[in-house]
């Protein structure tokens, strides 16, 4: 529960249960950058203050699923909506807590609402007992007829877009949702009672997703041009194992330790594509104490990364990759490298970097203890995925 001013104690309630007919698609669980929509507007509201939200749904056990718990939201509650907009807020304020005395109604799908618009519009509440944020109308409005031709030309000086958020007196909704026909907001409602309803200036960014065309770009690789990612390895030298670079064998009396071949460019690359991906690291999916990964040829795990990162929409076309080590002298092998890794992910030897050089006698890799690199890859879409639902 929000403690606001004169004793009042305010809740949110957030209407998320429509059918999305206009949509086509649930835009409430649509992701946006990695976060839902929903997610996103509980979120705004949080950040105003406002403790205690309910939200009104169709699938309960999705939202909680998709929304809730990924994103640590498990303390929201959630109210089975009804047919309408209106039937789902009333549902909702009939679970508010008993010492709630005010209430915020904003659409689940207008995740950019502010939070000084919402204690902007609570505020007026507190003060005149219903209040919501509005912006002015600045195109010509036209009354058109039968045939689709102009009638009247509205005079646009006294008209006003409604939006979300919305307050009121909780008392004053209540009777609102009980004496008056259903109606497409609540501030409308509570005017048909003929109590005033404060409007308070909106925001142009506080629009509501519609129609597809209202989306903003997601997370999906259709709506990025590219992504790059960064990898390092760094492994310890030891006498009686083979030396591996790049997937090449390079004649040293020590070799690097690991749990696979050690080959740190091949990690070193294979950590940058799964990043560009958004897939984690190299040890997450081939984990170092599986005996099924013991002595891998680590040129065969850079190309499942690559075909992981493919799979996932991204699809490498750079790759630039320092080596740092005292000693072998690893220049002669730069070549050999570039056309090993070049075959591992599939773009031409001349789109790969390799870069040898030394720790100028610092750390470990300057005292000749270990082998370092560094890489860095850029990726791009490699498909058009379905819009998220």
């Amino acid at each position: 529960m929000t403690a606001g001013r004169n004793g009042a104690v305010w809740a949110a309630v957030v209407p998320a249960a429509g059918s999305a007919r206009r949509m086509g698609f649930d835009k409430t669980l649509a992701r946006v950058h990695g976060v839902p929509v929903l997610a996103r507007t509980i979120f705004g509201l949080r950040r105003s203050g406002l403790e205690r939200v309910l939200v009104g749904v169709r699938d309960a056990a999705r939202v909680r699923a998709e929304v809730l718990r990924p994103f640590g939201l498990d303390d929201v509650a959630l109210v089975v909506g009804g047919e309408t907009r209106a039937e789902t807020v009333a549902l909702c304020l009939a679970h508010l807590p008993d010492a709630t005395t005010h209430v915020v109604v904003h659409d689940a799908a207008r995740p950019n609402c502010s939070a000084d618009l919402i204690g902007r519009v609570m505020a007026a509440a507190e003060e005149s007992g219903a209040a919501a944020a509005a912006l002015p109308v600045v195109d010509s409005v036209h009354r058109v007829g039968g045939a689709g031709c102009i009638v009247e030309t509205l005079d646009r000086s006294d008209l006003r877009l409604a939006q979300t958020p919305q307050a009121f007196h909780l008392p004053l909704l209540l009777r609102a949702h009980q004496e008056v026909p259903a109606g497409s907001d609540d501030a409308g409602m509570v005017a048909a009672l003929g109590v005033p309803v404060r409007l308070v200036d909106g925001e142009r960014d506080n629009a509501k997703l519609t129609v597809p065309a209202d989306m903003p770009p997601g997370d999906d690789a259709s709506t990025v041009p590219f992504a790059v990612g960064l990898g390092h390895d760094i492994h310890r030298l030891v006498p009686g194992r083979p030396l591996v670079l790049g997937g090449v064998r390079i004649p040293y009396e020590c070799g690097l330790l690991g749990h696979s071949d050690a080959d740190v460019v091949c990690h070193a690359v294979a950590d940058a594509l799964l990043g560009a991906a958004g897939l984690g690291d190299i040890g997450r999916h081939f984990p170092p104490g599986d005996p099924v990964y013991a002595g891998a040829d680590s040129l065969v795990l850079l190309a499942r990364c690559r075909a992981m990162a493919e799979d996932a929409g991204w699809r490498p076309v750079q790759a630039d990759c320092l080596v740092l080590a005292e000693r072998p002298r690893l220049a002669p092998y730069a070549e050999s490298m570039r056309a090993a890794l070049a075959m591992a992910i599939r773009i031409p030897s001349g789109r790969i970097n390799v870069k040898a050089g030394t720790n100028e006698g610092l750390g470990a890799v300057g005292r000749g203890e270990g082998i370092a690199a560094q890489a860095v890859v850029l990726a791009v879409p490699s498909r058009a995925p379905a819009r998220p639902l």
